[in-house]
């Protein structure tokens, strides 16, 4: 097959072969985007107030990480998104806390 015997249009942007399936992804884009936006705002104010939690454990003589807590936090993603929420929950930490 030549390049002008082609049945399909060139795939865009999206990989979609036709414009309505183009215009669907393209909305869909958006909204991760979005979503990603607001994930990426939540995980820094996440870090935010386990620096608050650091300060005040090691003022009061404490250790900067409380391991059962972390135990706790990788449960309750491994319940909720199996394996990979496992893997989620280590990533938040590690930004939160730094590597231990």
């Amino acid at each position: 097959m030549t390049v002008t015997d082609r049945t399909f249009p060139i795939p865009d942007r999206t990989g979609a072969r036709t414009d309505e399936a183009a215009t669907v992804i393209d909305g869909a884009r958006e909204r991760i985007d979005a979503l990603d936006d607001r994930i990426i705002g939540l995980v820094q104010e996440r870090m935010a107030v386990s620096a608050v939690i650091q300060d005040a454990r090691i003022a009061s003589g404490g250790r900067r990480v409380n391991l059962s807590r972390e135990n706790e936090i990788l449960g309750r993603f491994r319940d909720a998104l199996g394996t990979p929420g496992t893997t989620l929950a280590m990533t938040l930490l590690e930004l939160s806390r730094g590597r231990i």
